[in-house]
């Protein structure tokens, strides 16, 4: 009996010891304080003061991994060893999924298949493009907006009101005339939003969604064009499909611009958004405090002066229009909904990630 009393009050006390030790690590938890960020503060004024001073401290680490950075570099160089390996941000571009069509430079069957397609004519110099523009049925202002600005960019290119003309007579009317392209600008509550680009004789046909349109006219100091043939740049339309439609754009423009009007036509291609932007080459000279100084002295002779007036400096200055393309479908031959086959068509089942591309 007295063994069984010796061990009750043993596992009490061991009881009441787990207790205590629980109530301790409980009361730790307890004690500690959470992360304080902005967004838990209710004033206002102490929230955008919290907020302003982690934002310095931020921007000095920053600056100060810069300086340590340059400091090794810069060790680097004077002692002719490599320069620290730079740290590549993650971006979705650089970590795109995968892709099977993706164009590479050693390819063989891409380049025999440019000699034999669609464009192969224009861009080989052996027909000059000459390019259709029209509307739909029911347009806006903003559409002939459009196509008069379109007007001063596409060299050889032509406007024609659209009526009541089915858009297939007008494809056999431009074929008849020898034009190499078609551009429809489609309008939806007075404003466009959609481009259609016919390639001729034999097509293909490709469908744009047009968004972000601001005209030239709207545009705060912008250029004019001078009517000279512009330079084109084309960037990252890296798969098959983006070849092809590079190729198809290309064909709107001559190959053979005319450096001296400085104008450049840029359709840029990130995540399937392809931008479109006009600008000219501006030089302008701009002077040094140095230099300014230099100038004002008397003993410096006539020749000296003149060597002495500062940098040829070179900017862009937006011409416009400016828009924005995505592509919803590419049609074999020429425009034709009812019996056209497709080569490509955009479908919501295709966006299962943000990082996949298709151009």
């Amino acid at each position: 009996m007295g063994n069984k009393r010796k061990d009750r009050e043993v596992h009490s006390d061991d009881d009441e010891s787990g207790r205590k030790h629980s109530k301790k690590t409980d009361g730790d938890k307890v004690g500690v304080k959470p992360q304080l960020l902005p967004s838990m503060i209710k004033n206002k004024e102490k929230r955008m003061a919290i907020y302003a001073k982690l934002k310095q401290e931020k921007k000095a680490e920053k600056r100060k991994n810069a300086k340590a950075r340059e400091a090794l570099e810069s060790r680097a160089l004077e002692l002719g060893e490599e320069l620290p390996p730079r740290k590549v941000p993650r971006t979705i571009e650089n970590t795109r999924e995968a892709d099977e069509t993706i164009c590479k430079p050693d390819d063989e069957e891409l380049f025999a298949g440019n000699d034999a397609d669609e464009f192969s004519s224009v861009l080989n110099h052996e027909r000059t493009p000459k390019v259709l523009m029209t509307t739909c049925r029911f347009n806006s202002t903003r559409g002939p907006a459009l196509i008069k600005d379109l007007l001063n960019i596409i060299p050889n290119s032509e406007y024609y009101k659209r009526g009541t003309y089915d858009l297939k007579k007008i494809v056999d009317y431009a074929n008849n005339k020898e034009y190499t392209s078609v551009i429809v600008v489609h309008t939806s509550r007075r404003e466009p939003d959609a481009l259609l680009v016919i390639g001729l004789p034999n097509g293909p046909t490709a469908h744009f969604k047009l968004t972000n349109l601001v005209l030239h006219k709207d545009l705060k100091n912008h250029g004019n064009p001078t009517g000279h043939k512009p330079e084109l740049v084309m960037n990252n339309f890296t798969t098959r499909l983006g070849h092809r439609v590079g190729r198809l754009i290309q064909s709107l423009f001559p190959q053979d611009p005319e450096f001296r009007g400085r104008l450049v036509v840029t359709f840029h291609n990130q995540r399937d958004f392809i931008f479109f932007r006009h600008h000219r080459y501006v030089f302008e000279t701009k002077e040094d405090k140095k230099n300014a100084a230099k100038e004002n002295n008397k003993d410096d002779t006539e020749e000296e002066k003149k060597t002495l007036k500062g940098k040829i400096v070179a900017r862009l200055q937006e011409c416009g229009p400016r828009f924005t393309l995505k592509l919803t479908s590419l049609q074999h031959g020429t425009f034709d909904t009812k019996g056209g086959e497709y080569e490509w068509v955009h479908k919501p089942e295709m966006d299962t990630s943000r990082r996949r591309f298709f151009l």
